[in-house]
């Protein structure tokens, strides 16, 4: 309220379209019912805002006079909008964040399985693995979201967590990422996390030598 004062109308004659408006510094302004906003006419007591200005004879008269009530609710609601703005700049703010965490994630995991091949430590045939499963499960996350929209035929959520759980979970998390699929469900991520960690111990087995025999005379 720039610029504006508070009073309420102290006289008002309506046979005569004007009245006076009493300051909270006790002073009464005249206002005509042209300068009243609202689609009927002031009531004596009630609380308005308005602008001092000056009529053609230099006498004080009060100008865009509003009912409190009124201003003090659109105040409200452009103070409400301002809020949801910011609430989704900041959500999308964390969420850029949040996309570029995971992407570093995927990425560095990929990059310890290649410096494990280089090593010899890892056989390639289990980077390949993951790399093509990723790809994979990405994939199948990408059509069962457009399932979803569409309403055909969905993917079993088993079917996500088995790929998951089988090296799959990079693919899984960049499309629970930037596809905005299976990203908000509680008990879905729960059960994804548990693939991961599941899958990440397999991981460990194989390179402690637990799994390396097995892995030969399967590939």
């Amino acid at each position: 309220m720039t610029n504006k004062q508070q009073g309420h109308v102290k006289k008002w004659q309506d046979d005569k379209g004007f009245g006076f408006i009493e300051t909270e510094a006790g002073e009464s302004v005249f206002f005509h019912v042209s300068a009243f906003k609202a689609q009927r006419r002031p009531e004596v007591g009630e609380q308005v805002v308005f602008s001092v200005g000056q009529d053609n004879q230099g006498r004080l008269q009060a100008r865009d006079v509003q009912e409190l009530s009124f201003v003090q609710q659109k105040m409200a609601q452009k103070n409400s909008q301002i809020r949801q703005r910011n609430h989704k700049r900041s959500a999308q703010a964390e969420f850029e964040a949040g996309q570029k965490k995971r992407l570093f994630l995927g990425v560095g995991f990929y990059g310890v399985l290649i410096l494990l091949v280089v090593m010899n430590k890892l056989s390639w045939l289990v980077l390949t693995w993951y790399a093509v499963l990723g790809i994979i499960t990405y994939a199948i996350y990408a059509k069962d979201k457009a399932a979803a929209q569409s309403g055909a035929w969905r993917t079993p959520e088993s079917t996500l967590h088995l790929l998951s759980a089988l090296g799959g979970w990079v693919g899984a998390m960049v499309a629970q990422t930037y596809l905005r699929h299976k990203s908000q469900k509680p008990e879905f991520r729960i059960v994804y996390y548990l693939t991961v960690i599941i899958n990440l111990a397999g991981l460990l087995f194989i390179l402690a030598g637990g799994g390396l025999e097995v892995l030969k005379e399967f590939f």
